[in-house]
């Protein structure tokens, strides 16, 4: 099924229960889409039937929270831990990376290219004030971005060369595109889009190491498929997840360490 916002997947949910088999409810975010790893799942899945919500990490975990979904992957690792955290996860199961890079028009005035880190570029472009255009909207993209600024010392409430454009990870490189601007994108949702004029300036540091975790969320009546969802995910659906490339050619995910446990367990 299509991805959709909350207001019809709930929707949808209701229905479903009076139609046929109860729905597998997954929430996942926008470069999860875009990068074209949700389309492996949906493609592949041959279990319960799954109703996909996406939204900004931020949002599908509150929402996780509330009990509305039964599973969620998302990229946002202190988010994760301050909204789900064990009371609200039966299963944590890390599942793949990617990167993050920082992108920018050709001529790279803030000269980005030559950082020695991602502290350094960001301040670099905070110098130059930009122009920059965030996500703006407590999506991984968004927090890691924020973590970035935090560490390059740099203070960028909205304004002339700061926008924050409120929008999925597609949207936000359009809109920096159109400015001249530099932006922050999961590398494989950049490499996806077609005619942007921007350019990957920086990536080389593993604090853009993009983590995205699997939870089985815990909710007063647990769906009999979310365990078995999990489970192949992080098995059969990885490696073909694994499988998908760059523009380049090279891997655009790398597997993640551990299995799923319950919250607090070791695994190895």
């Amino acid at each position: 099924m299509h991805a959709r916002s909350l207001g019809a997947l709930l929707t949808s949910v209701a229905v479903a229960c009076h139609g046929g088999p109860r729905p597998l409810r997954l929430g996942t975010t926008y470069t999860v889409q875009q990068s074209g790893a949700l389309a492996v799942l949906e493609t592949y899945w041959a279990g319960a039937p799954l109703v996909v919500v996406v939204g900004p990490s931020g949002q599908i975990l509150r929402s996780a929270a509330q009990g509305d979904l039964d599973v969620v992957i998302t990229h946002a690792p202190a988010l994760e831990a301050r909204i789900l955290g064990a009371a609200h996860t039966l299963l944590r199961c890390p599942l793949v990376a990617s990167r993050f890079a920082i992108v920018g028009p050709p001529d790279d005035p803030a000269r980005v290219a030559a950082a020695a880190t991602a502290r350094d570029a960001f301040a670099r472009i905070a110098r130059r004030r930009g122009p920059f255009v965030s996500r703006g909207d407590s999506s991984g993209t968004h927090v890691n971005e924020l973590a970035q600024w935090h560490a390059a010392g740099a203070s960028v409430p909205p304004g002339p060369w700061y926008v924050e454009s409120g929008a999925d990870q597609a949207t936000t490189l359009h809109l920096a595109d159109e400015r001249d601007a530099y932006a922050l994108a999961d590398l494989p949702t950049f490499t996806k889009l077609a005619g942007l004029r921007l350019r990957v300036l920086f990536t080389a540091d593993t604090a853009l190491v993009n983590p995205y975790t699997l939870y089985v969320i815990r909710t007063p009546d647990p769906h009999p498929a979310a365990r078995p969802f999990a489970q192949w995910t992080t098995t059969v659906a990885r490696d073909s997840v694994l499988g998908l490339r760059l523009g380049d050619g090279t891997a655009a995910f790398t597997a993640t360490a551990g299995g799923c446990a319950a919250p607090g367990a070791v695994t190895r």
